[in-house]
């Protein structure tokens, strides 16, 4: 008899998110700082607007772009915060960024097609571009140069094959950021070498310096940039399901009509939260990113009380990105330890990608007590 399934899913893969949700089960006192889905609570004006909204009979299909009032506060968010004018046929709401990312790279890649992809990497990045038909390249970036792009192994890495290069800045999982100068050298180099970028902007209200800019507001680079935005973290709507992409209108003309054979239009009612978070962004963001650098600050302290960790302040994100390198273990054999002795679940840097071996990945998405907690038990093993 003929398998049921396809080649390529004759072999179970479990993705390491879904591996932790099953560990994070073992211990009754388990601390998880895993998953980047935080203990604060969606913002209750969103809630509470959004399902006012559903109420009043917002619960139907939407324009399979999303409803035009949030594509328009959309534009109005790039106009105001970067000065972008972005026209509404460049504006499509997608049923979570993730479903925005897949989507980009269907419409992006042809067969072979390659996509450079800085390591460490979001897990999903590579998946994402292979099944598309593309080829992801991994640019190697590491502690010692802040995790930031080396434009000369950028260079080394372009072939007559490369389409893209993807970002993603703050960065999950190191937290580091791209400057807008190197910003500025990296929309040079794609202009020069006919690259487009993929720019998963996720974490922007969660840069703890320089403020975020988006690439595709500098000169020449609107044209070539594919942005993928998510409301999961800038507002704390990781169940709602829904972001949106800003790209040049034959983009969008084609996420729709692939969006069409799969979902045809993003939630209503997580749409109306959307559109509610934008229209109060000015209240909303400020608290929430204060609350997570303090955080950060805290975590960080911590860690770096520990004999055998270290980690620099956060430049953003929502993560720490600590080293574990003295202690001759790798980052699965530190985060088996950590989990079975001190019951803290954490991820091991390896899970995005080989410039991950020697670091962890911590979530700050617990209270400072409960990262205390954490820390001091950590602080207790012998490594």
């Amino acid at each position: 008899m003929k398998s049921i399934l396809g080649d390529r899913f004759l072999t179970p893969q479990t993705s390491a998110i879904a591996e932790a949700a099953s560990l994070s089960r073992q211990y009754s006192d388990l601390i998880n700082l895993s998953i980047g889905d935080p203990d604060v609570p969606t913002p209750r004006e969103i809630v509470e607007r959004a399902f006012a909204d559903a109420l009043a009979g917002h619960t139907k299909y939407t324009d399979p772009r999303g409803y035009p009032e949030l594509r328009e506060e959309i534009r109005r968010f790039y106009r105001e915060a970067y000065g972008d004018q972005v026209a509404d046929e460049e504006v499509f709401v997608s049923a979570s960024g993730l479903t925005g990312m897949y989507l980009a790279m269907q419409v992006l890649l042809n067969p072979g097609d390659e996509v450079i992809i800085p390591d460490p990497y979001f897990t999903c990045y590579p998946d994402q571009v292979q099944t598309a038909g593309g080829v992801p390249v991994f640019l190697p970036t590491y502690g010692e140069e802040d995790f930031s792009l080396n434009m000369e192994r950028l260079e080394g890495l372009v072939t007559p094959r490369t389409k893209a290069i993807l970002i993603n800045t703050p960065n999950n999982p190191t937290g580091s950021c791209l400057s807008r100068e190197r910003l500025m050298e990296l929309a040079l180099f794609c202009q020069r070498r006919d690259l487009f970028v993929v720019a998963d902007d996720i974490y922007t209200n969660f840069c703890y310096g320089e403020e975020f800019f988006p690439i595709r507001a500098l000169p020449g680079m609107a044209e070539r940039t594919i942005t993928v935005n998510s409301f999961s973290k800038n507002y704390i709507m990781t169940g709602f399901r829904v972001g949106n992409i800003v790209a040049p209108a034959a983009v969008i003309r084609a996420v729709q009509q692939l969006n069409e054979y799969v979902v045809f239009s993003a939630p209503s009612v997580s749409q109306r939260g959307a559109l509610w978070a934008l229209r109060g962004r000015e209240r909303l963001e400020p608290p929430l990113r204060q609350q997570f650098r303090e955080r950060m600050a805290c975590a960080a302290g911590r860690i770096n009380q520990v004999d055998w960790m270290s980690v620099p302040m956060p430049q953003g994100s929502i993560y720490l990105f600590p080293s574990i390198r003295e202690t001759g273990l790798t980052s699965a054999q530190a985060a088996r330890r950590i989990l079975e002795e001190a019951h803290v679940l954490v991820l091991p840097g390896d899970t995005f990608g080989a410039c991950g071996e020697g670091y962890l990945r911590i979530a700050c998405t617990v209270e400072n007590p409960v990262m205390e907690e954490a820390m001091d038990r950590i602080r207790r093993m012998a490594l």
